[in-house]
């Protein structure tokens, strides 16, 4: 069997293609989420705390010189990225719950019989009487 034959089954077996479809819709669901937490939920906080952007948040490390940037320590950015994952990580928590909850119930284990060391030991008892 050649290596592309190889490559195609692997590719087109149902697991690779679900995961590949789950990575595209995670990253299209990622920028949703960004655009949400930036351009909706972040303002209306920002005004409440007087008017403050998140997105200029910054400490500067190194004032601009001879042409070069500022060295800035943007943590208004990270705490916007830090609401986006937790917006997202609360969104995948509930689908998998949800997914879950829909899942039939594994069946119950039976119960395991008399070990080999009770069986033999009930043998030996009635050998015994």
């Amino acid at each position: 069997m050649g290596m592309m034959s190889e490559f195609k089954d692997f590719a087109m077996r149902g697991n690779v293609v679900d995961m590949a479809v789950g990575i595209v819709i995670g990253g299209a669901f990622g920028k949703i989420v960004s655009s949400f937490v930036a351009d909706v939920l972040m303002p209306p906080i920002g005004l409440a705390m007087g008017g403050m952007d998140f997105s200029n948040l910054a400490v500067t490390l190194a004032e601009a010189k001879d042409g070069a940037d500022a060295v800035l320590l943007k943590y208004g950015v990270f705490v916007q990225t830090l609401v986006d994952f937790i917006i997202i990580a609360f969104a995948i928590f509930m689908v998998v719950k949800a997914m879950n909850s829909m899942k039939a119930p594994e069946p119950e284990e039976e119960p395991a019989g008399p070990s080999a060391e009770d069986l033999l030991t009930e043998i030996r008892d009635s050998l015994r009487k």
